[in-house]
């Protein structure tokens, strides 16, 4: 139970710090924050391979997705583009903190798909706007980038929780809520 309440704590101040740095000129401390919250999750896990795989899917999809709503103009990121039109690697690097929350803070998501893709559906787009009002992302069309961040987030969120069940480095700590996922 402890571990999964510094899981939320450090995701919830991870999330803050990489988003106030984002809006700024200090973006590139973002991956930096990610990495030492990554660090402590892998060196407190049972299972560093499962997670590490867990967070290498997740960096993928993010990676994936972030360029997909950047380069259709769905978001602009005001500071942080290394190249062109393509996300900051400072959102990206945020899928990986959020693979840490999976299997602990979140895991109450497993075996949950329908609530898995609205948690997602909702929660994704209310964290870019709370992105958006401390200055780290932009809406060209606020309406059209709440409904694509919506379906694309509740869609993703549900497929991570499958992808967290498959690679579940914890799964010796909650072996109970194993039996009751099957």
């Amino acid at each position: 139970m402890k571990q999964k309440l510094v899981n939320f704590l450090l995701f919830q101040a991870g999330w803050l710090a990489v988003v106030l740095l984002g809006s700024g000129q200090y973006h590139w401390l973002g991956p930096v924050v990610v990495a030492a919250v990554v660090a402590w999750h892998l060196a407190t896990s049972p299972s560093r391979q499962a997670e590490a795989q867990l967070i290498l899917i997740a960096l993928g999809i993010g990676l994936v997705w972030e360029n997909l709503l950047t380069l259709a103009g769905v978001v602009v990121y005001p500071h942080g583009q290394l190249v062109g039109d393509l996300a900051p690697v400072w959102i990206v690097a945020m899928w990986a903190m959020l693979a840490t929350t999976l299997n602990l803070s979140l895991r109450w998501l497993h075996g949950r798909f329908t609530l898995a893709f609205v948690f997602g559906a909702i929660g994704g787009p209310l964290a870019f706007l709370a992105g958006e009002r401390l200055g780290a992302v932009i809406f060209p069309d606020t309406m059209l980038a709440m409904l694509v961040l919506g379906a694309g987030w509740g869609l993703l969120f549900a497929l991570l929780v499958v992808m967290a069940m498959r690679n579940d480095g914890f799964v010796q700590m909650f072996p109970q809520a194993r039996r009751a996922e099957s």
